[in-house]
């Protein structure tokens, strides 16, 4: 099964990046792979996750193993024809990688043709998510400027349509989204609100505002903008531009709401929403480990019921959290994953 995303090896130099592998266990062997190559050449089209994967059992393990060469500008960069070995240095493995290309550097300016890095996961899949799909408040969709209608009292409008919409437009903002109510988030445990589902459907532009009424272009439109649609100013979202897997710093212990998409089960490199999020700690880059909760059986001895082991079924990285939760891309799934199971650190 194809995996993605990481980066634990990481390094750019004229020289070469010496990538330590030293365990917390200090077993430096026990991270690699019973087979692995003595040398790789880095394709077009490879991904730092199926790299680190040829070397290491646990590619998200890459901050217990990593050690960079200071001396290095940008140590989080691989590219297209960059060799990476195997060696022993004093009976440990390392990893040495060199570079493509030579890089000069002297006092003066000069224009580079560089390749494209590897990339660490497929953000097309999150951004596209993320482009039509926000969280927002009870409070903060109440509170938001709602659409009137369109010109000749029209209940509907698409692009290139003019409608009216009234609100507080006092943060003279010049361009909004316009969203539509969905289904709450809630905590399946503490029955807490996590937050609302906000479907995009548009993008306006404001024209004229007068009092609390304003009237506004639709630049984009995902569908029609009906009456009552909420405007939100639009939301920063700045990705970055490589994720860097790991465990997570503290404990976490949630699950599954839902998966998007509007479907109950969830395969590889789709998108989940968690209960978990940025008070429990929970941060960019997380990797949890996905677990199918133990079945309550009937024990044939003692007639006692008992409850099984919690099974171990897929692994997800975190890549936007909000306050109360958070949305993780699944980067591996050994069966069908459900709404309910459980994530924890792996």
């Amino acid at each position: 099964m194809k995996k993605i995303v990481l980066s634990f090896i990481l390094l750019v130099s004229s020289l070469a990046l010496i990538v330590s592998v030293s365990a917390a266990t200090n077993d430096s062997e026990s991270l690699l792979n019973e087979t692995v190559p003595d040398q790789y050449e880095v394709v077009t089209g490879d991904t730092l996750w199926d790299i680190s994967a040829l070397f290491l059992r646990d590619p998200w393990m890459w901050p217990e193993i990593w050690h960079a060469n200071q001396q290095i500008a940008n140590p989080h960069l691989i590219y297209p024809g960059d060799v990476i070995s195997l060696i022993y240095i004093d009976g440990k493995p390392k990893l040495v990688v060199k570079r493509s290309r030579d890089e000069k550097r002297s006092p003066q300016i000069r224009a580079e043709d560089h390749k494209a890095p590897i990339s660490a996961l497929p953000l097309e899949v999150i951004e596209a998510f993320l482009s039509s799909n926000r969280v927002a408040s009870h409070e903060e969709l109440d509170s938001a400027p709602y659409v009137l209608g369109g010109y000749e009292r029209r209940l509907l409008v698409g692009l290139g349509d003019d409608f009216y919409a009234r609100g507080d437009f006092s943060q003279q903002k010049l361009s909004y989204g316009v969203y539509r109510r969905g289904d709450p988030y809630i905590d399946p445990s503490s029955g807490e609100v996590l937050g609302m589902r906000a479907k995009s459907v548009g993008i306006a532009q404001v024209k004229v505002v007068k009092d609390d009424i304003a009237t506004l272009g639709t630049t984009y439109a995902q569908g029609e903008i009906r009456v009552r649609d909420r405007l939100l100013p639009r939301e920063d979202r700045i990705l970055p531009p490589t994720f860097y897997p790991r465990a997570p710093e503290g404990q976490i212990n949630g699950s599954v709401l839902s998966v998007e998409g509007r479907v109950r089960n969830a395969g590889l490199l789709d998108v989940v929403a968690l209960n978990r999020g940025d008070r429990d700690g929970l941060q960019i880059g997380d990797t949890l480990a996905i677990y199918k909760a133990g079945e309550q059986v009937k024990d044939p001895v003692t007639k006692k019921r008992v409850r099984l082991p919690d099974e171990r079924v897929g692994l997800l990285m975190v890549f936007y959290t909000y306050q109360k939760m958070s949305f993780g891309l699944i980067l591996e799934a050994d069966r069908q994953l459900d709404i309910g199971d459980l994530v924890r650190n792996p």
